[in-house]
């Protein structure tokens, strides 16, 4: 009873104020030096969050090598960020799905970048999913490949790339707040595998000097979601209020790739915005078999 009277409450004040609107200005780091020198492939770099870290990662000083499916959107993107940034992003098309190009993609992309090494993996790119009763095999084979085989097999490559070169590095996977649910579609079984991933790498790359980490986002404000850049972000189910903004990921991806985060190590962090607290509300909501 105590909740429904909450409830309605909450209500009243939407009926007389209307919904609140969220129109967030991030706080981020100031053009700086904490990954000067550096050199990082992030996949999916063209877009949402990938395209969020990429910006911020040139803003700390590194070279920058965005991959994904779309050439023309990755061409658009390197002819923005080449004048900001001049002779400091790449881009490559690659797809994620198809494993036996990866180790030919990473001899091309290092001859494209003219004797520098990469220090730096993000594993960013990744599709979503419907949920049971409606998933078919072709759509868990395109989620479970996309996110999961794809990011296994390139983190295996770069692994040993990093290990016979002496590089010492990161490697940063992009899980989902998704990971902490009961798993009925392909998208959260894959985002559980990033985080177990995500464990089993660090343990065996550490010894290495390699850095492994992955961050969870919460709703956030991409294509993914729906929104574009002017979007109201309101997410009236969020103990914040609203969606996360993809430049408030890409600061975490800064300070745990830099050498701020070399004793984080095979953890997973949260930036769910208070979702990740699990209530018996979240299972009503989303787990029908209808």
């Amino acid at each position: 009873m105590v909740r429904w009277k909450k409830y309605l409450k909450r209500l009243g004040r939407f009926l007389i104020g209307g919904f609140p609107v969220h129109h967030v200005t991030v706080v981020t780091l100031s053009p700086n030096e904490l990954l000067e020198g550096r050199c990082a492939l992030i996949t999916g770099g063209a877009s949402g969050i990938g395209l969020a870290i990429t910006k911020a990662f040139l803003q700390a000083g590194a070279y920058v090598v965005m991959t994904g499916r779309d050439e023309r959107k990755l061409k658009k993107c390197f002819e923005e960020l080449d004048g900001r940034f001049p002779n400091r992003v790449y881009f490559y098309r690659m797809d994620n799905l198809d494993v036996s190009s990866f180790e030919d993609s990473l001899r091309e992309i290092l001859t494209l970048l003219s004797g520098k090494k990469i220090d730096i993996l993000v594993n960013n790119a990744g599709v979503e999913s419907t949920a049971m009763p409606h998933v078919t095999e072709s759509d868990f084979d395109k989620v479970v490949d996309t996110n999961l085989k794809g990011t296994f097999f390139l983190s295996q490559l770069f692994g040993r790339y990093m290990v016979d070169n002496e590089i010492e590095g990161n490697i940063l996977n992009i899980s989902s707040s998704s990971s902490l649910r009961p798993a009925n579609s392909p998208y959260i079984l894959s985002k559980w595998g990033i985080r177990a991933l995500t464990m089993g790498l660090a343990k065996s790359l550490a010894p290495h000097g390699i850095v492994v980490n992955s961050i969870a986002p919460g709703p956030t404000q991409t294509s993914m979601s729906n929104l574009d850049d002017d979007s109201d972000i309101t997410l009236v189910s969020s103990p914040i209020g609203r969606y996360a903004k993809p430049e408030e990921v890409a600061q975490m991806a800064v300070v745990l790739v830099s050498g701020m985060g070399r004793t984080v190590v095979g953890d997973t962090v949260f930036m769910t915005g208070g979702l990740g607290n699990l209530t018996v509300d979240d299972y009503s909501r989303r787990y029908s078999f209808e």
